[in-house]
């Protein structure tokens, strides 16, 4: 079973500081960490990989310091590291990236399963996994919470949903991306520590890489971010105490003198 796992290294605090001139995030001095959600798909891939043996090849995108994303995924149980890093992919939105990612899976080889965390914390679109999946042309199921059955040929999983779960069945190579219900990621050893830090992540980029140079980066990306901020505090809100019935009142005076109802 050839297994890749879709990752990305993000800010690791929520106190992120905006670029005024150019809209981006100001990553310098900020700690970076892998999505806590990838951890998950990092898990997923491993355990699979032990029970139906194959291969954990974790792929990212990112400026060159990403590598210590994908040493943290060998670290975990993962087989082998790919860092897609050039200046041309700079500025790339959802889809680019997906794009740009199908791109050098594409280099990986035979590949049976795609796993992806259900989105990235520091964007919250939760578009790049199907993405890869349609440029790939191959199905897919998003916000899976367990894999149930899988074989050479097809995967069955449930799908998280707001009543309970879905059961879809479907054939292979797939791409599933998986919410935190699936499993509890497991902490590195001191083995897989070992193996992280002498590993050799494999460079990718648009000169070992099939890509359409008007498709990647900021030229090839259909939206754009015009303005990124952190949204100002303007109160320090109010606090009300009581018993129910006094609570209730008080709160439907405070809407009121809102204006958002009358």
């Amino acid at each position: 079973m050839n297994i890749v796992v879709c990752i990305k290294q993000v800010p690791g605090t929520t106190q992120v500081k905006i670029n005024p001139d150019t809209g981006t995030l100001i990553r310098d001095g900020v700690e970076a960490v892998v999505n806590p959600f990838d951890e998950y798909a990092i898990e997923e891939a491993v355990r699979i990989k032990e029970k139906n043996g194959g291969t954990v090849k974790v792929i990212t995108m990112g400026p060159p310091q990403a590598e210590a994303a994908l040493r943290t995924a060998i670290s975990m149980g993962a087989d082998e590291g790919y860092l897609i890093s050039d200046r041309a992919f700079a500025g790339s939105d959802t889809w680019a990236t997906s794009y740009t990612l199908t791109a050098g899976i594409k280099t990986l080889g035979k590949v049976d399963l795609i796993i992806c965390g259900k989105q990235a914390i520091d964007g919250d679109t939760a578009q790049v996994g199907p993405g890869v999946a349609e440029m790939l042309n191959i199905p897919f199921v998003a916000w899976v919470r367990k894999v149930a059955e899988l074989n050479e040929t097809s995967i069955k999983v449930e799908r998280m949903m707001e009543e309970g779960y879905d059961v879809v069945e479907m054939p292979l190579p797939a791409l599933i991306t998986v919410v935190k219900e699936i499993n509890e990621p497991r902490m590195a050893s001191l083995k897989g520590k070992m193996k992280a830090k002498s590993a050799n992540i494999v460079k990718l980029d648009t000169t070992n890489m099939e890509v359409d140079h008007e498709l990647i980066g900021l030229k090839g990306s259909p939206t754009q971010v015009l303005r990124s901020f952190v949204p100002e505090r303007k109160s320090s809100g109010e606090k009300i105490s009581g018993e129910t019935a006094e609570l209730a009142q008080k709160a439907a005076s405070v809407i009121q003198n809102l204006g958002i109802v009358k």
